[in-house]
């Protein structure tokens, strides 16, 4: 397989492509049991002892009811009204603390969340990884400034392609390409369960835990917000919201938003445009059942960075000489040669039915399809080696070449059913199935660089060259079948979660020739994997303040569908990582301030990871076994006086407990007992907001300490600080204007060059890779690739509701 195709995308889709029978047969049930939802009403009859409290969570007004209601709540908000309505939002602040940096948790297991308080103060541009960079466990590294992409996530010793990446539950693009998902004006909080994943979600790979993002929920009232945003590197960026309001009395209301984005890459050459439209549905029933919808669209064009070996950020940061994309046409390095055009939609629809006899079933059928391609400089054409597929011309030596990754296809689709039962007052039991299946269908074609230097499309007849194009064909189908049972006694201060699930799951790689897809005899691998994964998690409550919790369970990754893509399709598959983990916690909180500490231990075998080698292309390759053990800490206070401040810190000690052969120099490189690699020792963090009547403002430092970039030990690279500043002000309604607000973001205060993280793991700093630098030709670059904070930026946004 080539090596200089580019990295392709996860968890993403088709457009073009027909939807599979089983998103079909999902969507249609989901639709069909919108008319058991009105039987599920009869039945029960209207329920007058549910109300809204603590956030949409049902509880009762009579102390005669008995606590298995509780097991019966609904899963998102029902009806409230009046005054009930302004104490909720009021409960819902004291809940925060650091100005929305930290959230009261109740949870067997760690999580930590940031809420809606902080998501409204940071620029509008930000993904879910730019608002969750100062939690403990995670260690984000972004290569823009504008929101354009996504970026990658360390934790605890694992990376975000051992993450379940979620919105509404459902799972969504990889961190990569994590903007794909939703606009952050649309997100209502993003949580984290760095080493938990509830048996009932449909994760795959959840070594490293879970981050879910958790949408907008449409309002009652038609009206609508909007906001404009204007920044360094010629950012230019416009959305809008449009709320149906409940429409008449069938209690049915919607949100429509699109956003539109431009920008300037912040180093070298090129431009980056984004546009983006969500759509949000939701039915209420008096019962408690609810019925959602989540839909999302982007389109994006966007120039794929250069991501700089050590020597290449040494001459950047010590003279000054760039590695970015190159402004002159002639260079096979144009900025309009490297660039990734992509259009994806993701839908989720999620279906909770509160049924007689105490029974409630659920349903979430999921889907995403894109289709699109990534250009890259496919060197000078030599002296007759290459021949046009149209007409047979020979291509004339000297003439610039680009070399692409097409995705035809990378769809997935599945859907979790479950059904629970209250088997009494304290044990509330639910059954589950969940489906998926996941397929990219990806080809390597080369063509001829159109002579104004940009790539032409993959598809254009006249360009191609090298005859019938090789692709791959890789994907997976999975079943799982889960059991869980909560139980709380001694007055509900005492949790037990105890859960099984497991796992099938048939995984194919078949090769390819031609645009008919021709199967390639022999050049194909496949396996059938299971895995079971149990879950038990305990809490106590001491006192209404503290809480202890234990949480143990064992987690898997399957190599992907995009990491299978990667390897020969008559390479053997790689096995699955497995991980088991424990987890010890302590939480505390007063009117003052909130604690959270949790001790930890993973030890993961078969680990997986991605080695680097250049122009964007990954390979996925297995290191033996790891152990990580630390502990992380937060603490955030209340409001006093206006100020709101918060502190985390987790400290990580990761090694690599096994040798690994190097195949590159074709040496066993003693690993063993050395610190694993992209793992940090300590990760820290200070954030202070304040508030005075309009006026707020957030400012946060992060610290990464020293890590390791290669198995061998032997490239590293040292610790950094990052910060960011919000700083803005709400007016006074007018007219119709409900809030009208300004805020200034800054990023990178300090203009600090820093490496934030390495691009993925090589095996020493002696491997070699091609790489590309503004406009100079292709040599041979050592170690592994970085991404780098980008400069500072400022950007400035005027918004308002109406």
């Amino acid at each position: 397989m080539p090596t200089n195709c580019l990295h392709p995308r996860s968890s993403i889709a088709c457009l073009a492509a027909r939807p599979s029978r089983l998103f079909v047969t999902s969507l249609t049930g989901a639709v069909s049991l919108w008319a058991m939802l009105a039987y599920a009403q009869a039945a029960t009859g209207p329920s007058h002892t549910s109300r809204t409290h603590h956030g949409g969570k049902a509880v009762s007004p009579s102390k005669t009811v008995q606590p298995r209601t509780v097991a019966r709540r609904p899963s998102g908000p029902v009806l409230a009204s009046g005054e009930e309505e302004i104490s909720v939002a009021s409960h819902r602040q004291a809940l925060n603390g650091g100005g929305g940096m930290m959230r009261q948790e109740t949870a067997p297991h760690a999580v930590q969340t940031v809420t809606k308080a902080y998501i409204n103060m940071r620029s509008p541009t930000s993904t879910a990884l730019d608002l969750v960079k100062n939690l403990p466990s995670l260690n984000i590294m972004t290569p823009d400034s504008a929101g354009m992409q996504g970026g990658q996530i360390q934790s605890r010793g694992l990376t975000d392609l051992d993450m379940a990446l979620m919105v509404d539950g459902a799972p969504a693009a990889s961190a990569k390409y994590l903007s794909e998902n939703i606009d952050s004006e649309n997100l209502e909080e993003v949580s984290v369960t760095p080493g938990s994943a509830a048996r009932d979600l449909p994760v795959m790979s959840a070594a490293g835990g879970v981050m879910n993002s958790r949408t907008h929920l449409a309002s009652r009232k038609a009206g609508g917000m909007v906001d404009f945003s204007y920044g360094t590197n010629n950012l230019s960026r416009e959305f809008i919201r449009l709320e149906s309001g409940e429409i008449g009395k069938s209690g049915v209301r919607s949100f429509f938003s699109f956003s539109n984005a431009h920008a300037r890459s912040w180093m070298g050459a090129g431009i980056n445009q984004r546009k983006h439209i969500d759509f949000g549905l939701q039915k209420d029933w008096q019962n408690g059942s609810n019925a959602r919808l989540f839909l999302s669209w982007n389109s994006a064009d966007f120039t794929i960075d250069n991501y700089p070996t050590a020597q290449e950020f040494f001459e950047y940061k010590h003279t000054g000489n760039g590695y970015g994309r190159s402004a002159d046409p002639k260079s096979v390095n144009y900025w309009k040669n490297n660039n990734d055009h992509w259009n994806q939609i993701f839908l989720t629809a999620p279906i909770h039915i509160v049924l007689p006899k105490k029974f409630n079933f659920d349903l979430q059928p999921y889907f995403s399809m894109g289709q699109g391609w990534d250009a890259a400089p496919g060197g000078v054409a030599a002296e007759g080696q290459y021949t046009h597929n149209s007409g047979g011309a020979a291509v004339p030596a000297g003439t610039n070449m680009t070399s692409f990754f097409l995705e035809n296809e990378a769809r997935q689709v599945g859907a979790v059913a479950k059904l629970s039962y209250d088997i009494d007052s304290h044990n509330h039991l639910t059954l589950g199935y969940w489906y998926e299946n996941n397929q990219t269908i990806q080809g390597y074609p080369t063509s001829t660089t159109m002579a104004n230097g940009a790539a032409a499309s993959p598809n254009w007849a006249k360009y191609a060259v090298g005859g019938a194009m090789y692709g791959q064909n890789a994907g997976y189908e999975l079943h799982s079948l889960f059991i869980q049972n909560q139980s709380r006694y001694l007055n509900n201060k005492l949790l037990i979660n105890a859960g099984f699930k497991f796992v099938m799951s048939n995984a194919w790689n078949r090769g390819f020739s031609g645009a008919n897809k021709n199967w390639i005899s022999g050049d194909r691998s496949g396996s059938n994997t299971t895995a079971p994964l149990p879950q038990l998690s305990i809490s106590y409550q001491i006192d209404p303040n503290s809480q202890i919790y234990v949480n143990a369970e064992g987690d898997y990754r399957q190599p992907s569908a995009t990491d299978m893509g990667w390897l020969s399709a008559s390479a053997p598959m790689l096995k699955n990582q497995y991980s088991i983990k424990e987890e010890l916690g302590y939480r505390y909180h007063n009117k003052y301030l909130l604690l959270d500490l949790s001790f930890f231990n993973y030890n993961v075998t078969n680990r997986i990871v991605d080695q680097y080698v250049g122009m964007n292309s990954f390979k996925p390759f297995s290191i033996g076994s790891q152990t990580m053990r630390g502990f992380d800490f937060m603490i955030a206070g209340r409001e006093i006086h206006g100020f709101s401040p918060y502190a985390s810190v987790e400290y990580l000690h990761a090694t690599q407990d096994s040798n690994v052969f190097d195949p590159i120099q074709n040496i066993m490189l003693h690993s063993k007992g050395t610190q694993a690699v992209m793992a940090p020792h300590v990760i820290a963090n200070f954030g202070l907001t304040y508030t005075y009547k309009g006026f707020f403002a957030n400012g946060a430092v992060h610290y990464t300490g020293p890590q390791s970039v290669s198995i061998a030990n032997d490239q590293r690279i040292p610790g950094y600080v990052t910060d960011s500043l919000s700083l803005g002000y709400h007016f006074k309604p007018v007219g119709f204007l409900k809030s009208p607000t300004f805020k200034l973001n800054f990023t990178n205060l300090t203009g600090s060059i820093v490496r934030s993280g390495a691009m993925g793991a090589v095996y020493s700093a002696h491997d070699t890779s091609t790489v590309y630098s503004g406009s100079k030709g292709a040599y041979t670059g050592y170690g592994n690739a970085f991404m780098l904070e980008p400069r500072f930026t400022m950007t400035g946004t005027i918004s308002t509701s109406f």
